[in-house]
């Protein structure tokens, strides 16, 4: 059954509807003993504030042509942008558990040929960010109000054309295109500071002429307050880094890089359930 459109203004709310989505992550991914749990679950709270209280959508009418846009540029984490689409109503929740089946609408990567909701198909790290700002200039060039959001990773921005995107998107002053980077400080080799150090992440996107704002990306009124900022801010685009846990909700896969992209057993998905139950009841963290 299809549910119907939910705009959540309380962050305790918002908390708990996280709290859903990282549950449905770690079921899918152990359904199909396959996946990226770490990265889904440490970008749960950004994706859940733009789901369920800022992004103008329609889950009855995903091409609705004044609808805002977001494109997950860090595409292995589907996971939770396939459970945030399911919970605000784009396919049925019970969908989530056929990922990466053959015949699921709901594979490794997002497909917008296939998937309700999805507006770009990513995996190849380092392109959501140009494809975004396509998105943005079409946006100034149609005079219309949409804004386009994305979410990249911090392993993901050692790629050249992430640079690129981000000075054309300066040049183009696109004040409608607001970014986070989920700063969880570990990708699939191993931490980022060992594999190409990207420190200083706010500074580097500031040089290039970005207005950026530094948070807790798992505090749900930090993200809700920078989101507003961007949203005032006129003549450029906005950076939101987002300092998370990589494993976040789970203590067993919290900063631990083996969980990239390493799917639970049944036992350990039935002991990640339970933690997060207990935390779902513990409102904002």
């Amino acid at each position: 059954m299809r549910l119907a459109r939910v705009v959540l203004s309380d962050p305790e709310e918002l908390a708990a509807k996280a709290c859903e989505i990282r549950k449905h992550i770690v079921r899918m991914v152990g359904a199909a003993s396959s996946g990226h749990p770490g990265g889904s679950l440490s970008a749960a709270d950004i994706v859940t504030v733009l789901y369920f209280n800022k992004m103008r959508i329609r889950p009855d009418d995903p091409k609705w042509a004044d609808r805002d846009r977001f494109v997950l540029s860090k595409g292995h984490a589907a996971p939770v942008l396939y459970a945030a689409l399911a919970e605000a109503g784009y396919f049925p929740t019970d969908d989530l558990v056929t990922l990466r089946r053959i015949d699921s609408h709901l594979q490794g990567h997002p497909d917008m040929n296939q998937t309700p909701g999805v507006e770009m198909s990513t995996g190849s790290l380092g392109q959501g960010l140009s494809a975004a700002c396509g998105m943005a200039i079409a946006a100034k060039m149609d005079g219309a109000d949409w804004r386009v959001y994305a979410l990249l990773g911090d392993g993901e921005i050692e790629e050249g054309q992430v640079w690129e995107a981000a000075m054309t998107a300066v040049h183009r002053k696109l004040d409608n295109l607001t970014i986070f980077v989920d700063w969880n400080g570990l990708q699939i080799d191993g931490p980022v500071s060992e594999v190409k150090s990207m420190d200083r992440i706010g500074e580097r996107f500031a040089a290039f002429g970005w207005h950026v704002i530094e948070i807790d990306g798992h505090d749900i009124p930090a993200i809700m307050g920078a989101i507003e900022e961007a949203h005032e801010t006129f003549g450029r685009p906005t950076a939101i880094v987002a300092r998370t846990v990589k494993g976040k909700g789970v203590s067993f896969m919290e900063n631990e890089v083996g969980w990239h992209g390493t799917a639970p057993k049944p036992d350990q998905v039935e002991a990640a359930l339970e933690e997060l139950e207990g935390s779902c009841k513990g409102g904002v963290a």
